[in-house]
């Protein structure tokens, strides 16, 4: 396992940039103006997209009286490029992901939907001796994805909130999904995941009471639908409206798919650029604070 600097991150982004166009799906013309272009950041391919879409879309276009065409990206770098040469026109995305396209290609939000239990978490072994957050300086802790909103900013941030530096007092390895298996192998010595995914962790333990819950964060910013720049309003308010008026059957066609059950109990709510503005400090806390050249020119 190897720790992922801000400076790697930012590198293999840029190289993600360069190779965006071969891994959406897609064309390069404007979308009629019956049809809306839709991308999902947290879906790779259109048949994961279709799978987990699938039944949004049809409710989607039954309530609009739109078209929607399904625009597959291979990750949030190739989203914020087709935001940015307008080939798709709107993006389901999260918090960490709205941040960067909005500082990139000039995002702007549409709706937002708020998960329940959506929040981060640090843990460690009973075995550890650790009780508590501020024995964490000098540690290994493993969290998920880099730039994950839960997984990895939320984490960082919970550190920093507690006076510890998450750049220079402990050593972060970013290894997705396996955070809690190198826990419970000792390779690491806490781990900082999104609440929801240590519950499941929890359920899956025969005993839980071996695992210590050191810090339990605030609730994060909603996850949105946002508009590339330039999208003309009346489709904006349409799609405002639609899900404003309709988001129970919308929610339900949701959660046909797997990946979207963490959304169960979600609600709709309004939100502002300004809302977001506790993630842009929480990429600070990982050492990123220009987001237009963090994702490149």
């Amino acid at each position: 396992m190897e720790r992922i600097t801000p400076r790697r991150w930012a590198g293999a982004v840029l190289a993600g940039l360069t190779v965006f166009g071969a891994a959406a799906c897609g064309d390069d013309d404007e979308s009629s103006s019956d049809t809306i272009r839709f991308a999902v950041t947290d879906l790779q391919g259109l048949e994961e997209l279709q799978r987990e879409f699938g039944a949004f879309k049809d409710t989607f276009e039954e309530l609009s009286g739109k078209d929607i065409e399904f625009y597959a990206v291979a990750d949030r770098v190739a989203a914020a490029a087709a935001l940015d040469s307008d080939q798709v026109d709107i993006v389901f995305t999260g918090p960490a992901e709205y941040v960067v396209m909005q500082a990139r290609a000039g995002a702007q939000p549409i709706v937002a939907i708020k998960r329940e239990y959506y929040k981060s978490c640090l843990y460690t072994t009973a075995e550890s001796g650790i009780t508590s957050v501020d024995q964490l300086p000098g540690t290994t802790i493993a969290m998920t994805d880099v730039g994950s909103t839960s997984g990895h900013l939320g984490p960082s941030q919970l550190l920093l909130d507690a006076g510890i530096d998450p750049l220079e007092e402990v050593e972060i390895l970013n290894i997705g999904d396996a955070v809690h298996e190198a826990l419970t192998r000792g390779d690491v010595d806490a781990v900082g995941v999104g609440c929801h995914d240590y519950d499941e962790f929890m359920e899956a333990e025969d005993d839980s009471s071996t695992f210590t819950l050191l810090v339990e964060g605030p609730s994060l910013p909603a996850d949105l639908i946002i508009a590339r720049e330039g999208l003309d309003e009346a489709t904006i308010e349409l799609v405002r409206s639609t899900f404003v008026d309709n988001f129970p059957a919308l929610l339900e066609a949701m959660l046909v798919g797997e990946d979207n059950q963490k959304f169960e109990n979600a609600s709709i709510v309004e939100v502002t650029d300004a809302d977001y503005d506790v993630v842009r400090s929480m990429y600070q806390a990982v050492g990123v604070d220009d987001f237009t050249e963090f994702i490149g020119d």
